[in-house]
């Protein structure tokens, strides 16, 4: 009973920000979507281990018991596997059941829906680092450095996740755009709701754009820093989930 009221009161970006189309999806099933999702388009690979539980639901933004329920159902199925002792946690299996995978993916109105969220995004981008650009204080600007460098230097997609969102919540704050960040802000937090798991390599290189960004800012290089977001953002078109079952190429938000 404790379970079902914590997930009913899911205090995730995807329990608060739903889109339309994907309202009906509880958020232990879009945990188990996006890590099934993942697994399917091979961006976790049979044997890889994920992250221990409360990273997993920190890197995916939702409850720890969210994580821990979505990840046992998995394991039920099939589709990982958990070992207890020192080298013990969760584990993609060698061979998840297909007809599994196949139930966990996105249906063309959540891709749709996504996708009308990725759009709402790139407008606010594209505003918040103009202002971000004039705005950004040298304190701000060391500190999205050091984001940065966390980033450069993390192993897993949990963690990387977790700066990525500290980063663009810091771009956001740094453009003092008053009552207007909060909806940035929202929006940014509802389109967390939806990444799944990338290889760290790519999001390493996704990391790069961070980089140029900051870099920009620092030049005080408006058209070239919006320019730098703008790809960022739309590049999500075709390397989330909805890009990927397509062919895309993954990359980091």
């Amino acid at each position: 009973m404790t379970d079902q009221l914590e997930e009913t009161a899911e205090p995730s970006r995807l329990a608060a920000g739903r889109v339309l189309g994907m309202e009906r999806r509880s958020a232990m099933d879009a945990v188990r979507m996006r890590i099934g999702m993942a697994i399917s388009l091979g961006l976790l690979k049979p044997g890889e281990r994920l992250p221990d539980q409360e990273d997993v639901a920190l890197g995916l933004s939702v409850s720890p018991i969210t994580a821990r329920r979505a990840l046992a159902s998995l394991a039920e199925q099939g589709v990982v596997v958990r070992r207890r002792g020192r080298a013990g946690g969760t584990f993609v299996a060698d061979s998840p059941p297909t007809d599994v995978l196949a139930e966990l993916s996105a249906s063309p109105a959540e891709s749709q829906a996504v996708n009308r969220l990725v759009d709402r995004r790139l407008l606010f981008e594209c505003a918040v680092t103009h202002y971000a650009a004039v705005n950004a204080t040298p304190e701000q600007l060391d500190e999205l450095d050091r984001l940065t460098r966390e980033m450069a230097e993390s192993t897993d997609w949990s963690y990387y996740h977790r700066m990525d969102e500290q980063f663009h919540q810091l771009v956001g704050t740094a453009s003092c755009l008053d009552t207007a960040i909060e909806v940035y802000h929202e929006t940014l937090a509802e389109l967390y709701g939806y990444f799944i798991p990338y290889p760290i390599d790519k999001l390493h290189k996704s990391n790069h754009d961070h980089i140029a960004l900051v870099a920009a800012m620092r030049a005080g290089n408006v058209e070239e820093a919006v320019e730098v977001s703008r790809k960022h953002v739309d590049i999500l078109h075709r390397t989330m989930f909805m890009g990927l079952a397509q062919g895309g190429l993954p990359a980091g938000p």
